[in-house]
């Protein structure tokens, strides 16, 4: 996992949890990608972003040093996390889906929801703010799906464990890889618990051009960069979400393969 600290005054300002940006490292029509805005310090003008290295464009941002410049940044995109007074809220987040339900679950505690955080990573490595989760939430349940730190287990099985008490949540919050989300709102179906789930899809221009993002929710088509990110994950088609996810793997593979390499070394 990596964590940026960047300078965007105008976009730490307008920023409402839930939202994102998309940025492109140069100028010189590198890819844009989409990334979540985790948190933000308006005193400083400044935004934090949390990502994995898995492709080339997230290659180049962890190789970023301090008092490096990124070339475009277009946001807050995407509408905000809608947030009121439930009463009890249980978020879930899976692997790198900790940072963007972070902000989500501060917004919630500040409204005077009783949080309810679950947090799950393949393993102790890939675990990330617990820390910052614990100072939001009222209770906090932590497991890895190897069992090299806290509960082994995956987070469906506490997920319902939470949706078995009486009285049951009265909402959930679910971000993380897609699968994940999938089974957790099969939990959450069960036992008639609203859902709300951030979608992580392939974007290009972030305004609903493109059609990348494209899913189906209900039976309609929506755009998760413009309708989105999050919609009632009761009514989302993970199935075919998972498919058109997959559907530029070989040329991603391809690209990072060729950038590691090929990348020049003259200056390192």
């Amino acid at each position: 996992m990596f964590w940026a600290e960047v300078e965007a005054p105008l976009i730490a300002q307008a920023r409402r949890p839930g939202q994102f940006i998309i940025l492109s490292i140069d100028s010189d029509g590198s890819e844009r990608i989409p990334l979540t805005i985790a948190g933000v310090h308006s005193e400083r003008g400044t935004i934090e972003l949390i990502w994995q290295r898995v492709g080339k464009t997230t290659a180049e941002l962890a190789r970023l040093q301090a008092g490096d410049a990124i070339a475009n940044i277009a946001g807050p995109l995407g509408e905000p996390t809608h947030i009121e007074r439930f009463g009890t809220v249980v978020c879930v987040g899976g692997g790198i889906g900790n940072a963007p339900l972070l902000p989500i679950a501060t917004a919630l505690k500040q409204v005077g929801n009783r949080v309810v955080s679950i947090l799950g990573a393949r393993d102790k490595s890939r675990l990330i703010l617990e820390d910052r989760f614990a100072e939001v939430s009222d209770e906090l349940i932590v497991c890895t799906d190897d069992g090299s730190y806290a509960r082994k287990a995956l987070v469906t099985e506490p997920l319902q464990e939470v949706c078995q008490r009486d009285p049951k949540p009265n909402q959930a919050f679910v971000i993380g890889p897609t699968p994940m989300m999938k089974f957790c709102c099969q939990v959450t179906r069960r036992f008639d618990v609203p859902t709300q789930v951030s979608l992580n899809t392939i974007m290009v221009d972030g305004t609903g051009m493109c059609g990348g993002c494209r899913v189906e929710v209900d039976g309609a088509a929506k755009f998760v960069c413009v309708d989105g990110p999050e919609f009632d994950g009761h009514k989302v088609n993970f199935d075919l979400m998972i498919k058109r996810l997959n559907a530029y793997k070989k040329q991603e593979q391809q690209a990072y393969d060729q950038y590691r390499q090929h990348r020049c070394q003259i200056g390192l």
